[in-house]
């Protein structure tokens, strides 16, 4: 599974930049509506577009690889990636 690391992204934007950034701010600089966002930051397995990815990327200014998270399946008893 990929998980979107939305929440973490948005805390590394403040401690990078000083800015608090909230879901409406990131919406209004984005157009990704408020709902949206919410759902990606807290709902597992949230599926998204890698346009949307990208918005959220130019707007905080990261990459996919500090956005996404690959978890692998906890059945096959491999290790989680970061």
């Amino acid at each position: 599974m990929i998980r979107i690391r939305l929440r973490e992204a948005m805390g590394a934007h403040r401690e990078r930049t000083g800015r608090r950034i909230t879901y409406e701010s990131l919406s209004a600089e984005t157009g990704i509506a408020v709902a949206t966002l919410q759902s990606l930051g807290s709902r597992r397995g949230y599926n998204a577009t890698l346009a949307t990815v990208e918005r959220i990327c130019r707007a905080l200014g990261c990459t996919p690889g500090e956005l996404l998270e690959f978890q692998h399946d906890n059945d096959t008893g491999m290790p989680t990636c970061r």
